[in-house]
């Protein structure tokens, strides 16, 4: 079937509820790019949003799961073990934060999402759950009850979960409170404070979701002394700190996980995207104070640790030590970032550049510094005709978030960055 005669098929059988921003029919994907149907090459700027941190159809990755295939696809984990999941799980802690040892896989990152609430309610007794403004934690409901990046995502599906409280992210860039990195006293870090004091009391709180870098809201990177800050809360009130590392996690940083970032390590962490390269596999992960006592039949599900998404994951870690993946994140990211601060100071509709490692993102604003959602939309369109793929992200639409593969050398972004400056030329036209 040609291009068209596939499409058609997708317009009559696929339900449109899935927000899609191309019309594009991918036929395969190698490295840091996609192919069409029809041959045509894209430079491929978001890696599946994070999830193919090691590019398309890495070898040892694709090899990994063919020879799983040929041995078992699927049994049940109710059942039995499956080697390739005990495997994962030996190598896997030695990566994650000092005492998080024991997992509950599933296959997405709302799967994760909803565990670790699930868990924190279980282990507390408590009901209360405090998340984020500009958080986005997934679509089924438990997930979207946490999730405030956009209103739009929310419409129509009240009520929500109950006893769940948003406050404010701390979003630097454009601080609620007027202030600067220098007179900054983490008022952001009060509100928590405040709604112990007027809304919830800390003894009904189960658990604080945090993202340690904020993704859907807009790739916003928070301030160490808050992040160490919320820690403590957690710590003084006996409340339970979850860090979703969907998006964050294996390396997208240059460190494996963000959480290192910051001098932490949080009660609970929620893992998915990159684990496996591709294939669908995610993952609660906590200590055996917690997950241990997790009693059996207390949660479940069909497909969690499928042995060939385990195996793709446990030949993931090795690619990172193999070909020193987050050594090459740091390098190529530190380039990438000097690239778009040349173009931040050539065109002024670069209002900021934020990110750690290869998880980086541009805010384009107005003359008078508001939000810019028509400059955002206009570039992604210029990069789409010239074959460059990239979504945008933030509350507002205006930031354009860029994700290559960790493993991409500097050619990627000089070619990326090319195309892009070509862009934000064009606003100009």
């Amino acid at each position: 079937m040609n291009t068209e005669e596939l499409l058609n098929i997708g317009r009559e059988h696929i339900s449109p509820a899935l927000a899609r921003s191309t019309q594009l029919v991918m036929e395969r994907g190698e490295g840091a790019y996609l192919y069409t149907s029809e041959g045509e090459k894209y430079l491929d700027f978001v890696s599946g949003i994070a999830v193919n941190n090691l590019g398309h159809c890495h070898p040892k990755v694709v090899a990994a799961a063919k020879a799983q295939l040929d041995k078992l696809v699927h049994g049940s984990f109710n059942l039995c073990y499956y080697p390739s999941v005990l495997e994962l799980s030996a190598k896997l802690s030695k990566y994650t934060p000092k005492g998080l040892d024991m997992f509950f896989y599933s296959n997405s990152g709302a799967e994760a999402v909803e565990g670790a609430l699930k868990v924190c309610r279980w282990k507390t007794r408590k009901p209360g759950m405090i998340a984020f403004r500009g958080a986005f934690h997934g679509r089924t409901m438990g997930a979207l009850s946490v999730t405030a990046s956009r209103a739009s995502f929310r419409e129509r599906y009240a009520p929500f979960w109950p006893s769940i409280v948003h406050v404010p992210y701390p979003y630097c860039y454009r601080c609620a409170y007027g202030k600067t990195e220098d007179s900054c006293s983490l008022e952001c870090l009060g509100e928590i404070k405040r709604t112990f004091e007027m809304v919830m009391s800390p003894s009904d709180v189960a658990c604080i979701l945090f993202e340690p870098i904020q993704g859907e809201g807009g790739y916003i990177v928070p301030p160490v002394k808050y992040v160490q800050g919320l820690r403590e809360i957690c710590n003084q009130e006996g409340i339970l700190l979850i860090l979703d590392e969907i998006q964050t996690g294996f390396g997208r940083t240059g460190k494996m996980f963000a959480s290192e970032h910051f001098g932490i390590v949080p009660d609970i962490m929620c893992l998915g995207k990159a684990i496996a390269n591709g294939l669908p596999l995610s993952a609660v992960v906590g200590g055996k104070e917690i997950m241990g006592e997790w009693a059996p039949g207390a949660h479940g599900g069909t497909f969690g640790a499928n042995p060939v998404s385990c195996a793709a994951a446990a030949a993931v870690l090795d690619v990172f030590e193999e070909e020193k993946v987050l050594e090459n994140c740091n390098q190529v990211g530190g380039y990438f970032k000097s690239k778009l601060q040349e173009l931040k100071e050539q065109y002024p509709v670069i209002g900021d550049i934020r990110g750690l490692g290869l998880m980086l993102a541009v805010e384009l604003v107005e003359p008078n510094g508001a939000p810019n959602p028509a400059a955002t939309d206009r570039v992604t369109k210029y990069c789409l005709e010239h074959k460059m793929l990239f979504f945008n992200c933030g509350v507002y639409k205006n930031c354009i978030r860029f994700i290559i593969p960790l493993n991409s050398d500097k050619t990627i972004v000089d070619q990326g960055m090319a195309i892009f400056k070509e862009a934000l030329e064009s606003l100009g036209r």
